[in-house]
């Protein structure tokens, strides 16, 4: 179906910049070209009628790293490099919040939890061993003594969880809330979001870059910022950005509830949190790690059977409970914790490979990408 004359020439003609992808990202870069370049007739294309991929089907972690995160990390990365994410994550969240505001963003700062299994004892030790390293490193970039501390007494009621590590200053946000405000505030901006329009391809002739859709839409633009984060390999497969499904539930009410704040298990590979009296959980994806390496949406009996099993025994045991819904996001990952953020051509800028902390450095992943564009 081609565009009409009168599409053409009012929707999308004489544009200056389009963003595709309107997550987390997409909109602070849109948002920040804006704020640079306030004559520019900026958009954004989406494919889902909803941002698609992780922004609003995350957990919603206020989170900048758990200790036993940060020490893998540094088996394969420098002292400065690990130190260095945690403090984008630490700035990203606060220009979030700057943005947003915390009522919008339902922002509580309860505190998140590491928890340890009884086959996790040795890491336990490690992480315990180290806490006074990584607080002197942390105090340098969040305003807390001990940012990390040993938990003597578990408060939630869990099973064969007892070893527990707090994380004073992480916090949860609701993202449905904060998607929906960046909406509103784009669109007070002038900024045009259109939903429903998948890119196939982008071509940049030097002059301008041309936007293949999958409807066989022609779109000009002079400048192009692709956020599609963890959909990237399919406009730019030369790109090292993995996509990674997590699967996702949530319970319904709980009467009682005693859990409150976030908590990573088995070195973050699974993850729940309250919203409210109802508990979240996801993860799982190190079970079939080849199977969600995958940037279709679905669940899977393998994972689905292990995340109730895990609920069951470990986090509410002995009570019950009813699932109310289950979900997936799409992640982008790469073999290094490191977003991508550069031109891969004149006029074409990427800002992609969150590697599942969107939340914490989106907005400033946006930021970079329209500062880099303009460059």
């Amino acid at each position: 179906m081609n565009l009409s004359f009168w599409e053409n020439s009012t929707f999308f003609a004489e544009v200056d910049a389009a963003i595709i992808g309107s997550g987390l990202v997409g909109l602070n870069a849109a948002l920040t070209l804006k704020s640079l370049q306030p004559n520019w007739k900026i958009i954004v294309l989406e494919k889902g009628i909803l941002p698609s991929g992780a922004s609003t089907k995350n957990a919603g972690f206020a989170c900048f790293g758990s200790p036993s995160e940060l020490l893998d990390d540094l088996e394969y990365q420098s002292e400065d490099t690990v130190f260095d994410l945690v403090q984008q994550r630490w700035e990203g969240l606060r220009r979030l919040l700057d943005t947003v505001g915390d009522i919008n963003l339902e922002f509580e700062q309860y505190g998140g939890h590491e928890l340890f299994m009884e086959k996790d004892v040795d890491l336990y030790k490690k992480c315990v061993a180290a806490l006074p390293y990584l607080n002197e490193n942390l105090k340098k970039i969040i305003p807390i003594n001990r940012n990390y501390k040993v938990v003597k007494r578990d408060i939630f009621g869990f099973n064969g969880l007892n070893r527990q590590i707090k994380i004073q200053a992480e916090g949860q946000i609701n993202t449905g809330k904060m998607m929906q405000r960046l909406i509103e505030i784009a669109t007070e901006k002038g900024i045009k979001i259109y939903n429903g329009i998948t890119v196939e391809n982008i071509e940049d002739y030097q002059t301008h870059v041309e936007i293949q859709t999958q409807n066989d839409w022609k779109i000009k633009a002079q400048k192009v910022i692709v956020a599609t984060n963890g959909f990237t390999e399919k406009l730019l497969p030369n790109l090292q950005v993995t996509p990674a499904r997590n699967q996702v539930l949530i319970t319904k009410p709980i009467s009682n509830l005693k859990i409150e704040g976030t908590f990573h298990l088995d070195k973050g590979y699974y993850y729940f949190r309250n919203v409210g009296n109802r508990v979240l959980f996801g993860g799982g994806r190190n079970l079939d790690l080849e199977g969600e390496t995958t940037s279709n949406f679905g669940t899977t009996d393998l994972v689905q059977q292990n995340l109730i099993s895990i609920f069951k025994e470990h986090i509410l045991p002995n009570q019950d409970f009813e699932i109310e819904q289950w979900w997936s996001g799409i992640l982008g990952v790469g073999h290094v914790k490191k977003p991508i953020v550069q031109n891969v051509s004149p006029n074409v800028t990427v800002a992609v490979r969150l590697g599942g902390m969107g939340v914490a450095i989106g907005s400033l992943i946006g930021e970079e990408g329209a500062k880099t564009c303009l460059a």
